[in-house]
């Protein structure tokens, strides 16, 4: 078991939990590896007695840690860290390249389709069905893979002029942020399995006969619900692509 070489004070008065503070510390010594992956974190009691805290405060920050898929628990053996998983969190209002940036891993995005105005063929489970959307596609890679194929729809009027940014290499959810000055207030997913053929399979390396995991995602927005709308194309044998679900506690 690996012993603190520092202990650090934790700080009553802070308007941060005391749990939070200590998970705080121990995703620090994470990070320089103090702890490193594999390594048996130091028991509850052991850190309430290093930390001067209650055991229910120390458990609170371990308890959050295992949340964040940081510490893992192996019954009757302690709390581990966790190794790392090619594991992204695909419902993330910040976008799906800023959800693979998080995770450190280097993203290649190259857009297929520039985006352009069109009206959209009948599709009932698409917003902008027999409208006209701002519509693009990109293809992204990791370490020169294909993992991962968007198509996506945006508000004609919310996002007037995108067509006229080169989006190469750029965040979707920077620029709507940045230049549109807008955040999504909220969405959901819809998760099934789906094949491609053609063009799109070629450019995924898939077969017609490979299931992947297709997500039909929908974001809203102040000025507009399901302003954009977008097909995610997920090779599942490259990334594990999760969504995490949070509680109040985790805030």
């Amino acid at each position: 078991m690996a012993n603190a070489k520092t202990t650090t004070v934790l700080n009553p008065d802070s308007p941060l939990p005391l749990y939070h503070q200590l998970a705080d510390v121990l995703l620090g010594k994470i990070r320089t590896g103090e702890y490193p992956v594999g390594c048996r974190i130091p028991s509850e009691h052991k850190l309430a007695e290093t930390y001067n805290i209650g055991r229910p405060t120390a458990r609170q920050a371990t308890d959050l840690l295992v949340r964040k898929r940081i510490l893992v628990r192996k019954r009757g053996a302690g709390t581990f860290v966790r190794a790392e998983e090619n594991e992204v969190d695909l419902f993330s209002l910040a976008g799906t390249i800023s959800s693979f940036h998080k995770r450190g891993i280097s993203l290649d995005t190259h857009i297929l389709r520039q985006t352009q105005l069109k009206k959209i063929d009948h599709d009932p489970e698409n917003p902008f069905s027999g409208d006209e959307a701002y519509f693009l596609s990109r293809l992204s890679r990791v370490g020169g893979k294909p993992v991962l194929l968007e198509v996506i729809y945006l508000h004609p009027v919310v996002f007037a002029g995108i067509d006229d940014i080169d989006l190469t290499g750029l965040s979707l959810s920077r620029v709507v942020e940045e230049r549109y000055y807008l955040r999504p207030t909220g969405g959901k997913q819809n998760f099934r399995i789906g094949y491609l053929d053609g063009k799109e399979a070629e450019q995924l390396a898939v077969t017609a006969a490979t299931p992947i995991l297709l997500v039909k995602r929908f974001l809203h927005f102040n000025q507009a619900k399901n302003a954009v709308f977008s097909e995610l194309y997920c090779r599942t044998d490259q990334f594990v692509f999760s969504q995490t679900i949070r509680g109040i506690a985790d805030d």
